[in-house]
């Protein structure tokens, strides 16, 4: 089902598992915040977060599917990366994007709303981002096409302010809410076009213009807090949801029109709206940048998963600005709490910076989640960033085991080491790996030499590792870890993350899913008992039977415009089901068993891919639940 942009304001990765550390350069880095990483160690973080991130954009429609304006910000998120690092590895995705994007689609294609081209639509705040978007990929390249379409959006964005309630953009065509997203996007686009346009005194007329409306409409409340729009019928603040990203674009917005004029002023606002964030009644729980949404009991949505990286974009830039070591700190904290507490086996990055979760309220997992806390990690590394740096994946990070009786079951992973210094420079990594007891991995040691060439594509080199896992063993999961070091000062570590089970069942949406999931082919989870592939995407469960098995099948729940495919080898495929009616309310929902015995490979593995029977509609196939059983 295309995600249509609910009109509140405004899949799961390849698995893997991240290993970083950095090198430290003369002279001597900059003192670490309290709770901070060293610069190339905050570097490589960014690193192995940012390239997760881009293992769920879709290059067919050139975004990440099923989202509009989030794809422009993680895009966006994806350039905060390139300019902080020096990485330029993603710059053909973002003009991908551009040169795919730009035209006229209908409802359903790439939003919710049919996109009029120039990626504008009805909803003005969604076109906003894009501009942002472009900026910044102007920023990257300097390349002329990029700045021009953000002043078409912008002038397309320019007809939706008028005298209502004093001034102010309206946040969609029908014009029927003037609200803070709208308006902090409006002043800080216009500001971001007057300094980098010569001569221009128009948009920063437009972005004074619309600072001083913004400032003076009431939503910024007497404790500082940005409340989320106007009651058109009254012109008062609705006094609604105080929203990270709301407070964090009118501290950008503020910061790039005091770069225009330099007026202190703007400087004095900005930080009394900084200090109500982080304040007592503000946005943080114990020390963590916290949504309303983020609470027990509640759910955000896939817009407010990406709030609160919008926040530390901008909070970014304040501690660029402002060298305030408050602001320093506190980028540290929420860096040092994504990393330590919100990152799970397969390096993905959750929508709870605390880590928190239950069974029953999981911390979700998603390539939104991603690239909100990848803006905390990108926020920790220096604007000077470190020339050298190391950093380092498990593939795969959650793998699978259904053990033989009697015999020794056998794993393969790779560890893959990427690495940035000056040319000519060569970075040696000793690397080692420990597993439990019993268990053998080979080699056990070995030495990485990487010859990086600057920082613009870092190096890569891979170890791969035959991981013994004795008869025996019991059901439940096992992490092999490896272990690289550099000098004797620099040591860093990762970890696979194995599960060893007899049987498979279990619920998507959940952790028990993942390491069934073998690939996620741009599908999405919406929670439990909720996986769907829309359009193009696909996702596909690997289930390695034992050595001896002569019989298997594999029981889904499943419903909508559905394609069920099995495979031996996840290459070649043959179709077993599909819905050929159009089912877009789920009512043939039904539990469906699929015998792979025909299907299974040498290695008696079968692979089970779910598609989308009709993928121009956006009501591709929905799995709840998944069991496989095998006999031999």
């Amino acid at each position: 089902m295309v995600l249509s942009r609910p009109r509140v304001l405004c899949a799961l990765m390849a698995g893997v598992v991240t290993l970083a550390v950095g090198l430290v350069s003369p002279p001597a880095a900059a003192a670490v915040p309290p709770g901070g990483a060293d610069g190339p160690t905050a570097t490589a973080r960014s690193r192995v977060a940012a390239d997760v991130l881009m293992t769920s954009y879709e290059p067919v429609k050139a975004w990440f599917p099923s989202s509009w304006w989030n794809s422009a910000v993680a895009l966006q998120t994806i350039g905060d990366y390139m300019q902080r690092t020096g990485d330029r590895r993603y710059l053909q995705q973002l003009d991908n994007t551009f040169e795919k994007d730009k035209g006229v689609f209908p409802a359903g294609y790439l939003s919710g709303d049919p996109l009029l081209g120039n990626f504008t639509s009805r909803a003005i705040d969604d076109s906003e981002w894009w501009a942002l978007t472009w900026i910044q990929a102007y920023d990257l390249t300097k390349k002329q096409k990029y700045l021009d379409m953000a002043v078409t959006i912008a002038e397309y964005v320019e007809d939706y302010w008028d005298d209502t309630c004093g001034g102010g953009v309206w946040w969609d065509a029908e014009r029927t809410y003037k609200n803070a997203v709208t308006n902090g996007l409006w002043i800080r686009l216009t500001a971001e076009l007057h300094n980098r346009i010569p001569g221009d005194r128009h948009w920063l007329g437009r972005s004074q213009q619309g600072w001083n409306w913004f400032t003076g409409s009431g939503m910024i409340n007497f404790g500082g807090l940005v409340n989320d729009g106007l009651n058109t019928s009254t012109c008062q603040s609705n006094n609604d949801t105080v929203w990270t990203y709301n407070q964090g674009l009118a501290i950008g917005a503020g910061l790039e029109l005091w770069r225009a004029t330099r007026n202190p002023q703007l400087l004095t606002t900005v930080r009394r709206l900084a200090d109500s964030a982080i304040g007592a009644g503000g946005l943080v729980s114990n020390g963590v940048l916290t949504e309303s949404c983020d609470v027990p009991g509640k759910v955000c949505d896939d817009n407010q998963k990406q709030f609160k990286g919008i926040f530390l974009r901008y909070w970014m830039d304040l501690a660029d600005t402002t060298h305030d070591s408050r602001y320093v700190a506190f980028l540290a904290q929420q860096a040092a709490s994504v990393w330590d507490n919100d990152r799970d086996a397969a390096g993905r990055l959750g929508q709870r910076w605390s880590g928190a979760t239950s069974a029953d309220e999981p911390n979700v997992f998603d390539w939104r989640t991603q690239a909100s806390a990848l803006s905390a990690l990108i926020a920790a590394v220096p604007a000077r960033p470190p020339v050298r740096s190391l950093s380092a994946a498990m593939t795969p990070a959650q793998p699978v085991v259904m053990p033989a009786g009697g015999t020794a079951t056998h794993v393969k992973l790779v560890a893959g080491l990427q690495a940035t210094a000056p040319a000519g420079e060569r970075v040696k990594a000793d690397v080692r790996a420990a597993a439990p007891a019993g268990w053998t991995v080979t080699p056990s040691t070995t030495t990485v030499t990487l010859r990086p060439k600057g920082n613009a594509v870092p190096a890569q080199a891979s170890v791969e590792l035959d991981v013994a896992i004795p008869a025996g063993t019991p059901d439940g999961r096992y992490s092999v870890t490896v272990t690289a070091t550099s000098d004797p000062l620099l040591s860093f570590s990762t970890q696979a993350e194995i599960l060893v089970a007899h049987t498979a069942d279990f619920d998507t949406g959940t952790a028990a899913e993942n390491p069934w999931l073998w690939d996620a082919g741009g599908s999405q989870s919406n929670g439990i008992q909720n996986r769907f592939a829309d359009g193009h995407a696909y996702f596909v469960y690997r289930f390695p039977f034992p050595s001896g098995t002569t019989s298997a099948s594999a029981t889904l729940t499943i419903d909508n415009e559905y394609v069920v495919e099995v495979s031996g080898d996840g290459q070649q495929w043959t179709t077993v089901a599909r819905e050929t009616e159009h089912v877009h309310g789920g009512e043939n929902k039904a539990t469906r068993t699929f015998d792979l015995t025909p299907y299974l490979g040498p290695d008696k593995a079968a692979y089970v891919r779910i598609s989308d029977s009709f993928p121009d509609e956006g009501w591709g196939g929905r799995v709840y639940h998944v069991s496989a059983t095998y006999t031999g």
